[in-house]
């Protein structure tokens, strides 16, 4: 029986971050899927699209990746791809408070899903999407924030904003 991990989020966009905790998990589980959210709390920059199209470059030489996108509940979209675990990157206290919340309300909703924590790696512990788009919008040197394949789309994506 294959493991298969899900690893939600945003992707607002891709980080190096996002990416050592992808990679981290293909090393453990026999595929990973990216769960790209079409979460209508948030609005995103990228479309999702577009967001979806990052992340496919990005892991283009990684067979055992696979891009997603999904709308609704985590754990109706891990059930439905045979995913036995959520898995969540973690930078700080703050993210594990929220995400201890989602995972308790995701196996109240599914006792079958599991959750997993991954601790980012120290030197993305400071890296976030946001932090991305805002270094980016004011000319800032985005290099070895956002993987190589995508770097030149995301400061394309402010040339021409004031």
């Amino acid at each position: 029986m294959k493991k298969i991990a899900l690893c939600p989020g945003t992707y607002d966009p891709v980080t190096e971050g996002h990416k050592d905790i992808i990679e981290r998990c293909a090393k453990v589980f026999d595929k990973v899927i990216v769960a790209v959210s079409e979460n209508p709390r948030k609005n995103p920059m990228y479309s999702l699209k577009q967001r979806i199209e990052f992340i496919e470059r990005v892991f283009k030489n990684n067979s055992k990746v696979e891009v997603l996108a999904f709308a609704g509940l985590l754990v109706n979209i891990a059930e439905k791809t045979g995913s036995c675990i959520i898995v969540k990157g973690l930078r700080a206290i703050s993210d594990f408070e929220y995400e201890f919340q989602m995972a308790q309300m995701n196996k109240k909703l599914n006792p079958k899903i599991e959750s997993m924590f991954l601790v980012s790696n120290p030197k993305y512990a400071y890296l976030s999407s946001s932090l991305v788009r805002e270094v980016a919008s004011f000319k800032g040197c985005i290099k070895g924030l956002v993987p190589p394949e995508i770097e030149m789309d995301i400061i394309k994506s402010f040339e021409n904003k004031k």
